[in-house]
């Protein structure tokens, strides 16, 4: 009579805790490794130009042209094409209007720029423009939105240069000179929030 084949026996628990424990200390091995390649490393910059370039849009009243639900047409422009529809949204139930119409619109065509370095001071540019009329007419041009930036540039005795964008009080704070450690990842990105502060005694 042939003999059976015997039953593999599932491993027993302290087998089982003992591989555990063992990916464990692996895993905890391999923290300093990770860590080395994620952490950024540090090199020391100086910091050589400090930059501004502040903007101003300049919008222009203009005869455009557009389309929208006819009960959100904005005031002032002439409907040039109804068309009855359904909102593919689901907002309204039911057929409802659409619109195409034709009118003036301010669009920001061209800017007002000032730009220049420390120890220059940063200042808005004069944007010489008109009284506008009530109501304005085609052509009329009017300030627009406004634009800030202010970069310093870092340099490495190896001659890598980078750029940080900083916000206005940390950029004034930054004097030219200045020598201190960069963090910079293992692909050559800087991280910029290394850059010190205004309060920061660190070189």
């Amino acid at each position: 009579m042939p003999a059976m084949p015997t039953r593999r026996q599932a491993p027993s628990i302290k087998h089982r805790s003992r591989r555990l424990f063992a990916m464990l200390w692996m895993s905890l091995a391999l923290l300093p490794l990770v860590w080395w390649l994620l952490t950024p490393s540090g090199v020391t910059v100086q910091v050589v130009q400090k930059t501004w370039q502040l903007a101003i849009e300049i919008e222009t009243l203009v005869e455009d042209h557009g389309s929208s639900w006819c009960d959100e047409v904005p005031t002032g422009v002439r409907v040039t094409l109804r068309r009855t529809m359904i909102d593919p949204s689901g907002v309204r139930t039911g057929p409802a209007e659409h619109c195409r119409y034709t009118g003036p619109q301010w669009r920001a065509l061209h800017s007002a720029m000032a730009e220049g370095q420390a120890p220059a001071l940063p200042h808005w540019p004069t944007a010489s423009l008109p009284p506008l009329a009530d109501p304005p007419q085609l052509g009329a041009e009017r300030p627009g939105k406004r634009h800030e930036r202010y970069e310093i540039q870092l340099r490495a005795a190896s001659g890598q240069t980078w750029t940080c964008r900083l916000p206005l009080a940390h950029w004034q704070g930054v004097t030219p000179g200045l020598t201190f450690r960069l963090q910079v990842d293992r692909h050559g990105v800087a991280h910029c929030g290394s850059v010190p502060g205004p309060r920061s005694t660190d070189h």
